[in-house]
């Protein structure tokens, strides 16, 4: 950051709060203190009427730098929930300007209103699916993905193939791609890029790439291709659908499967459509769930799932 964005920042935190503590400024901008004792006696030269004294606080005249614009709460709130969201999902760096941003929102507020907001904002919450060590993993691709889309330069990374079929954890290849976007599908990030290996554009979930690195090799998007227009699901046409117990429809939906398209309770239990390009993409998912789940469709992963039960049946059947 800045001098000149760090000098707008600790205005606004000062209008959002009675007194604040140089070392508290120092901390939130990555600063260090002496730095900040600077940038107050700069504010102050410029007319900011800031009142205080190093070790003890600083604090802003009642009234002044009034915002050029409001936001009434709810629509606050729906900022500060998407700051929220980008900081937790994102990078470190938009991950701390998220954080900038919504003390900007929340500064912007008139004290009542902004406490209000603040109450709303306590009652939502936004819970991941994945443990910390693959967010904080995520997020780290992600940094480099970006600097990747920003500088036009391609990637090269180690990646693991779908699980399932023949082989339970299948060998990873090393890609060179030329990234095109990043999606968040059903809660996962997926990178979309042009891989070298296959000649074609692919799909790769972020969650599944190790060692990544940035290449000095640059590329350039094709006009013709849209990151809007372009559903990353366009390979997966084959349609399997599963009946699960009705009392595990919260457990599924709470484990949600990357194939998943859609989820509805029947009569006879909890019916769930996927889409995958072949039916053993699913096959480790549905043995998981024992004899609590029937196949239903296609025919073919009928067939597969009652070969292993049988080759489980001989080996513990065997003495």
């Amino acid at each position: 950051m800045n001098k000149t964005d760090r000098l707008f920042a600790i205005v606004l935190e000062l209008q959002g709060r009675r007194v604040v503590r140089a070392q508290d400024l120092a901390q939130l901008f990555e600063t260090s203190i002496r730095t900040i004792y600077r940038d107050i006696q700069a504010l102050s030269e410029a007319g900011v009427p800031i009142f205080g004294s190093p070790g003890q606080g600083y604090s802003l005249l009642e009234g002044y730098f009034l915002p050029p614009v409001s936001f009434t709460v709810d629509e606050a709130v729906s900022l500060i929930v998407g700051a929220d969201f980008v900081e937790q999902r994102f990078d470190e760096e938009y991950g701390r300007r998220a954080r900038f941003t919504r003390g900007k929102i929340e500064a912007l507020l008139p004290p009542g209103k902004r406490e209000e907001a603040e109450r709303i904002r306590d009652s939502i919450r936004i819970i991941h699916p994945e443990d910390r060590d693959s967010l904080d993993m995520e997020r780290s691709h992600i940094e480099i993905v970006r600097a990747a889309l920003s500088g036009g330069r391609k990637l090269r990374f180690d990646y693991a193939g779908r699980p399932g079929g023949e082989r339970a954890n299948p060998e990873r290849t090393i890609r060179t791609v030329a990234p095109y976007g990043l999606v968040l599908l059903n809660g996962r990030w997926i990178l979309v890029a042009h891989c070298e290996l296959r000649g074609a554009i692919r799909n790769f979930r972020v969650s599944r790439i190790r060692h990544l690195r940035l290449t000095d090799e640059p590329y350039a998007v094709p006009e013709y291709f849209r990151l809007q227009d372009y559903a990353p699901e366009d390979d997966r046409h084959t349609l399997v659908r599963l009946r699960f117990d009705a009392e595990l429809e919260g457990r599924v939906e709470q484990q949600p499967n990357f194939y998943t398209e859609s989820g509805a309770l029947t009569a006879e239990g909890y019916e769930v459509d996927y889409r995958v390009r072949t039916p053993e993409e699913l096959l480790n998912w549905v043995l998981g769930w024992g004899s609590r789940v029937v196949v239903l469709e296609p025919e073919s992963l009928k067939e597969r799932v009652k070969r292993e039960i049988e080759e489980m049946g001989k080996r513990y059947g065997s003495t």
